[in-house]
């Protein structure tokens, strides 16, 4: 029974000393080497309630890691698309070369064949009434 009274005991002496340290508004150690300014020092020490709070809800919302995993998320995206934006470059610059190439076949084979019409003409039109 002796355990049940110190417990109550060590319970009533800590709630006397939260009660008792909720009502100091700082604290500050002297020291003597400097003029000391307890409003200065308790300022240094203590932060008002609500941006304790929006400390520490801001503190609970996601670990660095997550933000980590973000930045490196971020990362990737502009590698991908910057990759993206190189391959479109290519197949455009590729596309544009084929179709120029292929354009110039077409001449070239174009006039080959009005040559060659030209040349083998006889002034008879159409050709296959003189031919059979």
């Amino acid at each position: 029974m002796s355990w049940a009274r110190v417990f109550v005991l060590s319970v009533l002496t800590t709630l006397f000393v939260i009660t008792f340290f909720s009502l100091v508004e700082g604290a500050a150690v002297r020291d003597d080497s400097k003029a000391s300014d307890a409003k200065g020092a308790a300022q240094q020490v203590f932060m008002p309630e609500s941006d304790a709070s929006n400390f520490f809800k801001r503190r609970n919302r996601r670990s660095v890691r997550y933000y980590e995993f973000l930045a490196e998320q971020r990362v990737k995206m502009a590698a991908d698309e910057r990759r993206r934006e190189y391959n479109e470059e290519q197949r455009n610059e590729y596309e544009n070369y084929v179709e120029e190439d292929r354009d110039e076949v077409n001449e070239r084979s174009r006039e080959t064949n009005e040559q060659l019409r030209e040349f083998h003409y006889d002034g008879l039109s159409p050709r296959y009434y003189w031919f059979h």
